[in-house]
């Protein structure tokens, strides 16, 4: 099995995230937040493209319903509130809001997050500025159009990811005086978790926890940022194996591909001296030799 990392876009995201695969078109959708953009990479044609977006944006989810538009309309937490973004082809979005968020400090966005098992979105805030190590980020639902705080706290709430059976959502804080990724109860009839205990304490491990998926055996992918590694963790929380990519800084993985079992990893591209590492910012595809699960569409 190959399980070496191909550069699929050298797309220089500032911070590329959250990818998800749509089926539909078989094309892979991500974001860069500080690039204020949306990318699309088609599968069937090797073709890139790219919007820009009013507003920072964290975490997408596909919304039920959109199958018409030829690149889908998508659920995206920014950083007043969650819109839907409708990508259009003379290259611009539409957008609708749906939901503000009050943060409780300025210069706070949303950062990770996506849909549980039942298409209801779940996404963590932040302070932009991880030198401040603020506790202030929450954990937020969407129901109804509303969002609601679920959990509070966080300083840089991440690698957000259901179990197979949508019963244990596993988050993460990625910041490096936490570097923690728990498992809660969750209830998958009120959407909200619970028994909140430790999975993996990254500390001891190469790289801080970032963004984060799920195979259909219910291991859990979770990007080391700082160390160029997609660390992959047995529901017991037992560490299984470390694949490599040719950047510091792999920022979330998704699963994707007709056959769902290619590995898609977005990255960050810093600043500096980036000789060692000229491919950052990139997306890479790797053969884990499992496959991934459909993620679910927003429900609103």
């Amino acid at each position: 099995m190959n399980t070496s990392a191909e550069l699929l876009v050298d797309a220089r995201n500032g911070v590329g995230e959250s990818p998800v695969w749509d089926a539909q078109r078989q094309c892979l959708i991500w974001v860069d937040i500080p690039g204020r953009s949306l990318w699309c990479w088609n599968a069937s044609t090797g073709q890139t493209r790219q919007w820009p977006t009013p507003e920072m944006t964290g975490c997408i989810a596909l919304l039920d319903g959109s199958e018409v538009e030829p690149h889908g309309r998508w659920v995206a937490a920014m950083e007043t509130g969650v819109a839907v973004l409708t990508p259009l082809e003379k290259g611009t979005v539409e957008l609708e809001h749906l939901a503000p968020v009050q943060h409780p400090q300025t210069g706070m966005r949303f950062n990770d997050g996506r849909c549980d098992r039942q298409g209801r979105l779940r996404a963590g805030t932040m302070v932009s500025d991880m030198t401040l190590a603020a506790a202030v980020g929450r954990v937020y639902a969407l129901n109804g159009g509303v969002l609601s705080s679920l959990l509070s706290g966080m300083i840089t709430p991440n690698g957000m990811a259901f179990s197979p059976d949508g019963r244990t959502m596993y988050l993460s804080d990625s910041h490096p005086q936490v570097q923690t990724v728990w498992a809660f109860d969750y209830d998958t009839d009120t959407g909200t978790p619970h028994r909140q205990r430790v999975f993996i304490d990254m500390k001891p491990l190469p790289g801080r926890p970032d963004g984060a998926a799920v195979d259909e055996d219910g291991g859990y992918w979770i990007c080391a940022n700082d160390a160029g590694l997609v660390h992959r963790f047995t529901p017991d929380g037992r560490l299984d194996r470390s694949l490599a990519v040719p950047v510091k800084k792999p920022a979330m993985c998704a699963f994707g591909g007709p056959g769902m079992d290619i590995l898609f990893v977005t990255s960050i591209r810093p600043g500096g001296d980036l000789a060692d590492q000229p491919l950052a910012g990139g997306v890479f595809a790797l053969r884990p030799g499992v496959r991934g699960l459909d993620e679910p569409k927003c429900f609103l």
